[in-house]
């Protein structure tokens, strides 16, 4: 049995198997997600989601599922699911055996005498996914039919039926391309295969997406299904069904498939499931190499991109993506600050932490590969730039205070990574001097004076550190205040205070790093990361669910966050060295367990603050990966 795998029981069992998802990408950004028995659940999933920058900047949704009948003596057994009002149809997950994940997503269905597998891949650099099935028992003349739902819309909105669309099709080598739209490109579905073709052009209505409807948003669509492929299969035979934004040639599809499995890495152990998942983050599209966030909805953002780069490339020793990525973000840099949010119908700066966030993952890369050279030749003055322009001020009131520590804040606006907003405002607005910001800023300081030599950074650093102790540090809490505004200071428990003990230059003694770690341990701690409140403050909410309002109130007041984990790491074992390894090892464990939940072979987002910790969020997070493999690197070199 491999390392990820369900059976019949799990399978067949759709409280179990709609929460389990599978997300498989490519390097040019286009992904394929679904449930591991081929039911969408999400207005995000798809065999084939593929950008269209000729529209927007979002991927867009082209081929949202297909049903395959199987067909024997006349008979007819329809292997699809989808959920409609009041029921799922057809019922095809009945006839599943077993879900295997090695090397590729693979599904083993049953249906009398007939043993079919399914086994579905991405073309590496072309927006194409393809799905082999090969006929593994059969007694009798078998036929398989293939009905494809097709979708051409943008992957946060949904299909409603229409006039608009153009129901005809081209005839190309076995198969036909489509093109809903004359914005889109075209769809190519071919078969490895000579095959039939019945035209049925026909919507079929209000298909459900479940997750959506719990999510509190529109969760019923309208696909285009045009017809359906037909073929004969004989037992031992595979076919290989295709569909991609340019044509194929049906006789090199079976070596394509074999030679894209040969590239994967098998996903036999945990490591493994978390150095696939890495590589699924990086796209390379238009000359440009960026981080995605998260599947299925993120685009790239800036802040993410800095502390995720160094874990999915430099843990596997690959400097050359990660200097290719520092270079892409660079020449998005605008005076001191870099873009936030850079996927969807706009891209906003709103990140006072992003452009330091710049600095460490520089430091990550110098630790990792020795190089210094590079770092001064390429980045030096973009770094004294971000300084500069923190020290005179910039956007949304970000700017230098007397005493050295940095102030932002704007009404409506966060500025933070804490950044959920409802139409209230800001749930966590951190208006004035956010704790991390400030570790951040004093690290950048002394990291720049290392490159630079120019000593007036390393008075400047003096400063801040002074103030810092001053003003964040309380000897009655034991712990760092949150945000600080005047004489202002929130003192909830956060993870924010953990980033002054794990950054590369700190500022507080040995002995108050280790009561931030106590606190952290004993309040915020969890096998899946760290809460974003202590369960102790009034605010704390121990759920992530119900609508966009509901999630975003918890979203930074308790829910908890796998990526800070990599920075409570680095602080505890700055602190306590080769005694804390064992502790460690056990904390990356306890993340075994989710292999098999939610984004499986992948880990997610957030989960819940309170137990048993339930996934939630995105299915697959960058930084979540990332600060995993850096911890893994931390422990074995320690």
């Amino acid at each position: 049995m491999s390392y990820i795998h369900f059976d019949k029981t799990q399978l067949v069992n759709l409280n179990y198997s709609l929460e389990r998802e599978i997300i498989r990408t490519n390097r040019s950004g286009t992904y394929t997600s679904t449930t591991i028995i081929g039911c969408n659940t999400r207005k995000y999933h798809g065999l084939l989601v593929v950008p269209q920058p000729q529209i927007d900047t979002q991927n867009h949704v082209f081929l949202s599922t297909v049903h395959e009948t199987v067909i024997q003596h006349g008979a007819s057994f329809n292997l699809g699911i989808s959920k409609f009002p009041g029921n799922y149809s057809p019922r095809g997950h009945k006839y599943l055996e077993d879900f295997d994940s090695e090397p590729i997503p693979k599904l083993t269905y049953r249906v009398g005498g007939v043993v079919l597998q399914k086994e579905l891949i991405l073309d590496t650099n072309r927006d194409r996914v393809m799905i082999r099935y090969t006929l593994l028992e059969a007694h009798s003349p078998t036929k398989i039919r293939i009905q494809p739902f097709l979708a051409f819309r943008g992957y946060h909105s949904l299909m409603k039926a229409n006039d608009e669309i153009n129901k005809t099709a081209e005839k190309v080598p076995n198969g036909l391309k489509f093109q809903l739209y004359p914005q889109y490109d075209p769809l190519f579905l071919q078969l490895s295969k000579k095959n039939t073709f019945s035209s049925s052009p026909d919507w079929y209505y209000n298909i459900e997406y479940i997750q959506e409807r719990e999510r509190g948003y529109d969760y019923q669509e309208d696909l285009f299904v045009p017809g359906y492929f037909e073929f004969d299969i004989t037992k031992g035979e595979s076919v290989i069904f295709s569909a991609g934004l340019t044509e194929a040639d049906p006789k090199t599809r079976q070596n394509a498939f074999e030679k894209e499995i040969a590239r994967r890495i098998p996903r036999n152990n945990f490591e493994n499931c978390l150095k696939n998942a890495a590589g699924q983050f990086i796209r390379r599209r238009n000359g440009e190499v960026r981080i995605i966030a998260g599947y299925p909805w993120f685009g790239w953002w800036g802040r993410d991109t800095f502390i995720a780069a160094p874990g999915l490339t430099l843990t596997m020793g690959d400097k050359e993506t990660f200097l290719e990525i520092m270079d892409t973000m660079s020449k998005d840099l605008k005076g001191p600050l870099f873009p936030n949010i850079g996927s969807g119908d706009y891209t906003n700066m709103t990140s006072m932490d992003a452009p330091l966030w710049f600095f460490w993952s520089l430091q990550q890369y110098i630790f990792f590969t020795g190089d210094k050279k590079t770092v001064k030749s390429r980045y030096l003055d973009k770094l004294r730039g971000i300084i500069e322009g923190y020290k005179a001020g910039t956007e949304f009131n970000i700017h230098m205070l007397e005493n050295g520590l940095i102030w932002g804040g704007q009404d409506g606006i966060a500025l933070t990574w804490m950044d959920a907003i409802t139409p209230d405002g800001p749930v966590t607005p951190r208006k004035g001097c956010p704790v991390e910001i400030q570790a951040l800023w004093y690290n950048a300081l002394c990291f720049y004076h290392e490159l630079s030599g120019d000593k007036d950074y390393l008075t400047l650093a003096g400063k801040v550190k002074e103030s810092f102790d001053r003003e964040f540090w309380s000897w009655d809490y034991g712990y760092l205040a949150d945000v600080v505004d005047g004489e202002e200071k929130d003192w909830s428990i956060r993870p924010n205070m953990v980033f002054a003990t794990s950054l590369p230059y700190t500022m507080l003694s040995e002995e108050k790093n280790d009561q931030i770690l106590e606190i952290a341990k004993s309040k915020l701690l969890t096998p899946r990361g760290l809460r974003s409140l202590s369960p102790d403050d009034p605010g704390y909410k121990g759920y992530y669910f119900g609508n966009q309002i509901s999630r975003d109130n918890a979203y930074h007041n308790g829910t908890v966050w796998a990526w800070p984990l990599g920075h409570f790491v680095e602080g505890y074992m700055k602190l306590h060295g080769k005694a804390s390894k064992h502790f460690i090892q056990k904390i990356i464990k306890s993340f075994d367990g989710v292999m098999t939940q939610y984004g499986v072979g992948t880990v997610a987002e957030i989960y819940d603050g309170d137990a048993p910790h339930r996934p939630k969020g995105s299915i697959s997070q960058a930084w979540s990966i990332a600060e995993l493999l850096r911890m893994m690197d931390l422990v074995n070199k320690t």
